[in-house]
């Protein structure tokens, strides 16, 4: 039992060491084959409308949502101190420093990621991609590059859409349902959040997350099996693998930019 068991963990970790190279191969492999994009740069913006135009409903809807939730338990929690005009300050941080970039890449990875993972595995299984190979077109050029930088692209400006509908959220909630002081509302946001320190950061994380996600969900279609049951199966690894890297990376970035 003790030998199966160490023999499982180790064949665990052996083919952890082997993904993780690989994976880190084929990015390097994805970057090189970039540069063509600047004389094809309609793929880019096609994919750019076809990942975030698609995936705008959903993240406005949450934000205004998680907007309305900020601003409902800000206040509850900041009334106990008296503190209710800084609800815009509590709501505006929470969205630019961490709901915002956070919660977009969650969505983005179960909408657009898996929407990328099915589409370049249904591409591998339908044999197009060796197709092309055959014809002297590099796949990772023509179909995934393109594909790469839209999502690298489309998150920060997600992020950005569902922080500034989640503070209309807050401020439908504290101000016009509640009744909190509309100039203090701003006033106190426009003092609290700096522009550097909390905006840039926040763009910063969406950016890092945009690669994550995006890597991820097209390094998981590549490499799917050409069945139906591999594709369903790397669908579902893209949004696991996908959801548990953005988290780590938010605690990393958080504690190397808010350390101080």
């Amino acid at each position: 039992m003790i030998a199966r068991f160490l023999e499982a963990i180790g064949r665990a970790v052996r083919e952890f060491v082997v993904n993780l190279g690989f994976g880190a191969r084929t990015f390097l492999t994805l970057l090189r084959s970039s540069g063509s994009l600047l004389r094809r740069l309609r793929l880019v913006t096609d994919q750019i409308h076809f990942i975030g135009n698609y995936s705008l409903v959903i993240i406005a809807v949450s934000g205004l949502f998680v907007g309305f939730v900020l601003g409902l338990q800000g206040y509850y929690t900041l009334a106990k101190y008296g503190s209710e005009q800084a609800l815009g300050v509590l709501v505006a941080l929470s969205l630019t420093r961490e709901l915002g970039p956070v919660v977009t890449a969650l969505l983005f990875a179960g909408r657009a990621g898996t929407s990328l993972t099915a589409e370049i595995g249904l591409m591998k299984a339908g044999e197009q991609l060796a197709a092309m190979e055959m014809m002297a077109v590099d796949p990772m050029g023509r179909v995934l590059a393109p594909r790469f930088w839209a999502g690298v692209i489309a998150m920060p400006i997600l992020a950005t859409i569902f922080s500034a509908v989640g503070v209309v959220g807050g401020y439908v909630v504290g101000v016009l349902l509640i009744g909190v002081d509309s100039g203090a509302f701003w006033s106190q946001m426009q003092a609290g959040v700096d522009i550097w320190q909390d905006i840039a950061n926040g763009v910063l994380k969406s950016i890092v997350f945009g690669v994550a996600v995006t890597f991820i969900a097209l390094y998981q279609g590549y490499e799917a099996s050409p069945t139906p049951e591999g594709v369903s199966r790397a669908t579902t690894r893209t949004v696991v693998i996908g959801s548990l890297t953005v988290l780590w990376l938010d605690f990393l970035l958080t504690a190397l930019m808010f350390n101080k």
